[in-house]
């Protein structure tokens, strides 16, 4: 005899299946025309999205993303594939000496990121107390690719075993990042692709805004799935891709509910699909 399950429980599948499509039809139905106005509305939901801090295409359409959030989010996805493609189902993180480049990374991040938030204080705000305050360098849309690829890769490295150890029954208490060559070579792809989004072609630049904007969903996906199963206490229960359909499908639909009530907010707020409106610009 089967064991008896609870009418909800049967229900659940069904339900997530409904949010699902009205997640979906609600985001079709409030982003932008096209398919770069679709995707803006994922940028729009972490980014600024300010033009002068943004790649632009030859038109002069702006990036769904800026360009530190594009390198973050392009690294974020370049380190997940990555480690999909050499790592299996390999559930630990990199020792610390070879974790070493990665926190380098995030340092870096770090003091760009807070040089650039002072230059823009500074232009904001031309007399008074920033006055006091030096920038370290003058920011640019290069260092701010770079700086947000190192984090990204980060980001990529950290979620990809989380996922592998949360989600299956037979992972493998090994790094998913094992050697020094995987590493380098992780770092050495970054690079290039870095250098292919600086040419500023649009044969580049626009599918590297599909894959940015993407990688928004992708990586709040995963982790709200992860969320998703320990909610539903099913750790470790997994043995094949099939049966991940209901985690993965519930972590989209949260992922695109946080996304929709962000962007339903800020353009309540602001009026405008473009980039944060600044005081007095």
């Amino acid at each position: 005899m089967q064991p008896n399950t609870h009418p909800l429980q049967n229900a659940i599948p069904w339900m997530v299946v409904l949010a699902a499509l009205l997640a979906v039809g609600a985001w079709l139905a409030i982003s932008p025309e096209g398919v770069l106005g679709k995707v803006d509305a994922f940028g729009y939901a972490v980014c600024h999205r300010l033009e002068e801090r943004s790649f632009l295409l030859d038109d002069g359409r702006q990036l769904p993303l800026c360009a530190r959030c594009s390198g973050m989010y392009l690294g974020a996805v370049l380190g997940l594939a990555y480690q999909a493609f050499v790592s299996g189902r390999s559930g630990q993180l990199p020792g610390w000496r070879r974790a070493t480049p990665l926190l380098l990374f995030f340092g870096l991040f770090a003091i760009d990121g807070s040089n650039s938030y002072l230059y823009m204080l500074k232009s904001i705000y031309p007399t008074g107390l920033f006055d006091q305050l030096q920038n370290l360098y003058t920011p640019n849309n290069t260092l701010r690719l770079f700086t947000g690829m190192g984090m990204g890769l980060g980001i990529g490295v950290a979620l990809y075993p989380s996922f592998q150890q949360t989600v299956w029954q037979d992972w493998q208490a090994k790094p998913a990042i094992a050697t020094w060559k995987q590493m380098l070579t992780l770092i050495g792809l970054a690079l290039v692709v870095c250098f292919l989004v600086l040419t500023e072609w649009d044969i580049v630049l626009y599918p590297a805004a599909l894959i940015s904007a993407g990688g928004v969903l992708a990586v709040l996906s995963l982790v709200y799935s992860m969320v998703w199963i320990m909610f539903m206490r099913q750790e470790n229960a997994f043995t094949h891709w099939k049966q991940l359909w209901l985690p993965l499908l519930a972590g989209m639909t949260l992922a695109l509910l946080q996304i929709l009530v962000i962007d339903v907010v800020r353009l309540w707020f602001t009026g405008t699909w473009g980039g944060f409106p600044l005081p007095g610009a």
